[in-house]
């Protein structure tokens, strides 16, 4: 516990008093930093506020990640092993499972997961979890901020309470709880951890005046809202204008094909309006911790006040059954232009990751349509230059060990067909396409592709 973080609590019990010398803490760089759930969120976060002067402690369950951050390496594949190597030779870091050390941290940021269950009810296990590890070891003077996607209420009647019962200290007297949704998208080059807004949320003016001033280190600009349940509404709003317009550019794409439009050159003519739009679009279904995931946050929480969320849902609809339709399509072109049944035929899929570029499968729409492949009878490969090995995964543990093909010609052409599910920029599009008997693509990822090969590609 730092000097300025003890003087904080032990000089007055006034929150103005305690919110200034927590914010001279911050500004001195004297606050240590705890960082739960060292994954697409925490790692980078943690980076961002060691790469700021904090000294900052990682807490994860996972012994691998724990053993590879020590050794200087990066299990994530867009943070650079050298970032992680720079910062423990830096020191100012230590990464545990130990939550006996929560203590010696005076921020506490969770950044954990938040699935759905099968009957799509948030899964809100690995919050609680979280709280009931870290509620024995809390102590006067600490902040504790909830990044991770959840719906409104969450970080003051869940997380809240169970902190307060196992520490026996009392919110926002002897410790602060705030909210401030993660904003990260993996693989974007055009923005990082440390360039993009936040937004903070919390019960009170000083323990948001608190929180602000952590992140103001951070992030070029701090967006203070009115309450825990502001902040988070804010993510799922986010979340949910995204999953709304990709559901609607994957509706216009079941419209426009049987009309003989390319819904693709539709979507490029239009995006060339500088008002009044903005381009989405379609592909073979959602992928990714966010998209596919909270909308149905808000959804759920809507009916305990007897709302119903139809964009929501109806959205919902439309993306879970791209992967059916993509499917549908290639079973279609397999027909008209080969004479093959989907029974027997050898298929590619092309990338597995849940979007261009990442080393990311969480939700990815690639190992749904892997599986119905299957059960249709179809002998499966896949290759994406990004995932070598399929991980576990929760829901297709099956698919757990598979490798990646070898790129070559005559790998390419062993194929029946190659079916593009996520556009990597490393693929040699014109070589798929050269080598392939029939490319069935997903994402327009061989638009470039031109002359007589395009013969080869229908556009699912």
């Amino acid at each position: 516990m730092s000097a300025t973080a003890k003087s904080a609590v032990a000089k007055s019990a006034d929150p103005e008093s305690v919110s200034a010398n927590y914010i001279a803490s911050v500004a001195a760089r004297e606050t240590r930093i705890g960082v739960v759930g060292l994954g697409y969120v925490g790692l980078p976060l943690m980076l961002g506020f060691h790469a700021k002067g904090f000294q900052v402690v990682g807490f994860d369950i996972d012994p691998n990640k724990l053993a590879v951050l020590k050794a200087g390496g990066s299990y994530i594949q867009h943070i650079p092993a050298a970032k992680i190597g720079a910062m423990v030779e830096a020191g100012r870091f230590d990464a545990t499972a130990d939550f006996g050390r929560i203590p010696e941290v005076d921020a506490i940021i969770i950044c954990v997961p938040t699935p759905l269950t099968k009957t799509m009810d948030p899964d809100l296990s690995y919050i609680t979890g979280t709280a009931e590890a870290i509620g024995p070891h809390l102590r006067k003077g600490q902040l504790v901020v909830l990044e991770s996607t959840t719906y409104p209420g969450t970080t003051t009647d869940l997380m809240q309470p169970i902190l307060e019962k196992l520490s026996g200290l009392k919110a926002q007297a002897d410790f602060f709880v705030a909210y401030s949704p993660e904003r990260e998208d993996p693989g974007n080059p055009n923005f990082e951890t440390t360039t993009i807004p936040k937004v903070v949320g919390a019960a009170t003016p000083e323990v948001l005046a608190m929180t602000a001033a952590l992140y103001e280190t951070l992030v070029p600009r701090v967006v203070t809202v009115s309450s825990p349940e502001t902040a988070e509404a804010v993510k799922l709003t986010e979340n949910i204008f995204r999953a709304v317009n990709i559901a609607l550019v994957n509706e216009l794409k079941l419209i426009f094909g049987p009309m003989g439009i390319d819904v693709w050159e539709v979507i490029e003519a239009a995006k060339s309006k500088p008002f009044g739009y903005m381009a989405f679009y379609p592909g073979p279904g959602l992928g990714g911790h966010c998209i596919p995931i909270d909308p149905f946050y808000l959804s759920w929480k809507a009916r305990e006040f007897g709302k119903s969320a139809r964009f929501i849902e109806l959205a919902g609809e439309v993306n879970r059954d791209m992967p059916r339709h993509v499917v549908s399509e290639l079973q279609l072109a397999l027909g008209e232009r080969q004479r093959k049944s989907i029974n027997g035929a050898r298929i590619l899929i092309v990338g597995i990751a849940y979007k261009k570029d990442v080393d990311d499968m969480r939700e990815s729409p690639a190992l749904v349509i892997y599986e119905m492949l299957h059960k249709l009878g179809a002998e499966l490969s896949y290759y994406d230059p990004h995932i070598p090995v399929i991980p576990m995964t929760r829901e297709h543990a099956d698919l757990a060990g598979l490798n990646s093909v070898a790129w070559s010609p005559e790998t390419l052409a062993s194929f029946d067909a190659a079916f593009v599910i996520t556009d990597h920029t490393a693929v040699n599009w014109t070589e798929l396409v050269q080598h392939s008997k029939l490319v069935v693509d997903t994402r327009n990822a061989t638009k470039a592709v031109s002359g007589d090969l395009r013969a080869k590609i229908v556009k699912a």
